[in-house]
């Protein structure tokens, strides 16, 4: 990685503003955290900035507040989360900017912690407002950008205040960026891309900027919908993107040239209705019938999946292979994480849902990488330029 990382600046016992992304997980009825990974992931950073006596002002979104504040969505829980982890106290602003965050950071002395309120309850984040900017920067006299899940934005936290302070990678943002640049510049081979979720089109990068560097291409989940519509299949209700069937046949067609084999599902699991009580019935692909909607891969295309990732050297997954919040239709995607989890093979997640599945089952510990950017690491493999990245000065 060419960009500067944490330890090529002096932030000794200096005042650091750390964009994190503790945009966890919540459960709907009681609001407490559900899976907090991405808070652990940036320990060592915090940990490394602590060492070196510096005052740590941590500062995140959370949730969708669109500039508004949100009860639900204040971070204090996360805050306290954050200070059982490290068994230390610390302090907690319900503000980003404003009167009391800059009395807090006014008065952090060395090694002490900050959290700043949710930096979405102000519309100029998104905006990437520069007065925003500035008055959040102030707060601080150097900037870690640590939050790789958020640096496909250009929001005022992430982009905006590298302008007005020394700036540079976190430990886990330097990780990612390591990581996910293994896979697509250097792969070992076989190389697969186990590919699921609900949108061709959030995939489209992917699958065309790797084509020239897998060996496999495995498609399951919602998405497989339109693949199989595009190659003239019935799929009875199941959603499509009518205005990416073109898009999915041109894939398939440039997989075949380039000597890619694209596996699409042998048979699924279809249902009548989506709910928590739902009969699902293993179909081979010929047989989906008009009031069906398909909810997970079968048993047969788990099976062919399974039998080629474990030839792989190189498997990058993103996307559920079906509705993995309901049991019954979760039983493809529970495969692919037992398969992955048992491979002698580099093993990279990529964010987003798939990462809190493999979590929740107790397999992080197993892949090689587990990605806590889910848009941003498929924007990442897609070829895209990072903002929150590019924003960083180079290494000299």
């Amino acid at each position: 990685m060419n960009k500067a990382t944490i330890r090529d600046i002096d932030v000794s016992n200096k005042k650091v503003l750390v964009r994190v992304d503790f945009n966890v997980p919540l459960d709907e009825e009681t609001g407490a955290i559900t899976d907090d990974s991405r808070i652990r992931a940036t320990l060592p950073t915090i940990r490394y900035l602590i060492d070196r006596g510096a005052g740590v002002i941590l500062c995140s979104h959370l949730g969708r507040p669109k500039g508004e504040i949100i009860e639900k969505l204040r971070l204090a829980n996360i805050a306290r989360r954050l200070a059982e982890i490290l068994g230390k106290p610390l302090k907690y602003a319900r503000d980003s900017i404003g009167p009391e965050a800059k009395q807090y950071a006014a008065e952090l002395g060395s090694g002490e912690i900050l959290v700043l309120e949710n930096i979405r309850f102000h519309p100029e984040e998104k905006q990437n407002d520069p007065a925003f900017a500035r008055t959040l920067a102030a707060l601080a006299e150097c900037y870690i950008n640590d939050a790789f899940g958020t640096s496909h934005r250009a929001h005022a936290s992430i982009v905006g205040v590298t302008r007005y302070l020394p700036s540079a990678a976190g430990l886990l943002l330097e990780k990612e960026i390591e990581n996910l640049s293994g896979i697509t510049e250097n792969p070992s081979h076989p190389f697969a891309a186990l590919l699921g979720g609900a949108k061709v089109s959030d995939k489209v990068g992917v699958i065309d900027n790797i084509m020239s560097k897998v060996d496999y291409i495995l498609i399951g989940g919602g998405m497989a919908a339109t693949f199989l519509k595009a190659k003239s299949y019935q799929v009875g209700l199941s959603i499509i993107e009518t205005d990416k069937l073109s898009v999915a046949t041109d894939l398939m067609e440039k997989a075949s040239k380039n000597n890619v084999r694209l596996l699409l599902p042998a048979d699924v699991v279809v249902t009548d209705e989506i709910s928590q009580k739902a009969e699902g019935k293993v179909v081979a692909i010929e047989n989906i019938t008009a009031n069906k909607r398909i909810v997970d891969i079968g048993p047969r295309t788990a099976s062919i999946f399974r039998e080629t990732l474990q030839k792989c050297k190189t498997v990058f997954w993103n996307g559920p292979m079906g509705i993995y919040e309901i049991p019954q239709f979760a039983n493809g995607t529970k495969t692919m994480a037992d398969t992955l989890a048992s491979l002698k093979a580099t093993t990279v997640i990529g964010g987003g849902s798939t990462a809190e599945i493999v979590t929740e089952m107790g397999l992080g510990g197993k892949m090689t990488f587990v990605s806590t950017g889910g848009g941003a690491s498929l924007e990442f493999i897609s070829g895209k330029t990072l903002p929150g990245i590019e924003a960083l000065p180079d290494r000299e």
